[in-house]
């Protein structure tokens, strides 16, 4: 293993800022797997520091294949996760937003660029993250249809869900779509957790990978064999969204199977208690979203429904 600094800005009242990234194998530059660009993402952050642990393993056991070079980055957002603050503290923005980033702009822009050039070269890309909506997901693996990244290579994290996604213009300045630009096959991986850790669900993230690299022959690992797999567009994912604003009363989660009329949240007014109103689902199947937070605005999608077959 190799620990080296990915990128660095010298702090003027406080210690450096710092990207810390590990190296496995040696040779040409086969996956990169990126944890947090968002200083909530504490999961994702985890997730990567299972497979630092479990590289490290394989790596001493001589079962990385020659030839290939993985690089974990387990945090691209140090500062702000220091602070429990989703974006940069000083202005709010987004690194995952500001790809592939310019050296002469503002903080995050060059944080984004000296990542970039580092990794910009791999063949494949991974990238734990999360969604712009809090809340808790079925676990799933999910690619933009650039017409670079396809499901067949999807298919060898051995997940059941894979979500294929049409891009958008705000799209065009996060870590995947640039990747792809850059000719590296980029994929996101949604474990089933945010802001808190779920070993079970990082366990079955880390496996995700291994058999993602097993699959492509990078390291020698057993990876489980074919099994049914759902492919979708994410416009297929059916919003159940709010009328009113107050406390937020979940009464399904991820992973829930729903049939049409089944209660699935109450608004409840903050200052008397009444139910403003009860969310229902309107169509059979699982819970694939569900909003995560005490509190939600009016018109807000807090629960995606994938439909049975």
């Amino acid at each position: 293993m190799n620990k080296k600094i990915i990128y660095e800005i010298k702090g003027m009242y406080r210690d450096d800022f710092r990207i810390t990234g590990f190296e496995f194998g040696e040779g040409e530059k086969s996956v990169c797997i990126i944890g947090n660009s968002r200083g909530n993402e504490v999961q994702q952050t985890y997730c990567c520091s299972q497979l630092v642990k479990k590289m490290k393993q394989l790596e001493e056991e001589g079962r990385i294949k020659a030839g290939h070079k993985i690089l974990i980055i387990p945090s691209i957002n140090p500062y702000s996760m220091n602070i429990q603050k989703r974006f940069w503290p000083t202005d709010n923005t987004d690194i995952n937003r500001m790809f592939p980033g310019y050296d002469l702009g503002e903080t995050t822009q060059r944080i984004a660029d000296g990542v970039f050039r580092e990794i910009k070269d791999y063949e494949y890309g991974i990238q734990f993250t999360s969604f712009y909506n809090p809340g808790d997901f079925i676990p799933h693996v999910r690619y933009m249809k650039e017409g670079y990244t396809t499901a067949e290579d999807a298919k060898k994290f051995g997940m059941k869900y894979i979500v294929e996604r049409t891009v958008r213009p705000y799209d065009t300045a996060t870590l995947n779509y640039n990747w792809q630009v850059w000719d590296t096959k980029a994929f996101s991986l949604y474990t089933n957790t945010t802001s808190s850790i779920s070993k079970t669900g990082a366990g079955a993230a880390v496996m995700s990978v291994m058999n993602f690299l097993a699959n492509l022959d990078i390291i020698k690992y057993s990876a489980i064999g074919e099994k049914k797999v759902r492919i979708f567009d994410d416009t297929e994912l059916i919003p159940v969204r709010t009328a009113k604003s107050g406390f937020y009363e979940p009464l399904v989660k991820a992973g829930d199977k729903v049939e049409a009329g089944t209660p699935l949240a109450n608004i409840i007014n903050p200052y008397d208690g009444d139910v403003l109103e009860t969310l229902y689902s309107p169509v059979e199947g699982a819970i694939f979203f569900i909003h995560n937070e005490p509190l939600t605005y009016a018109n807000t999608a807090v629960i995606k429904i994938l439909g049975d077959d």
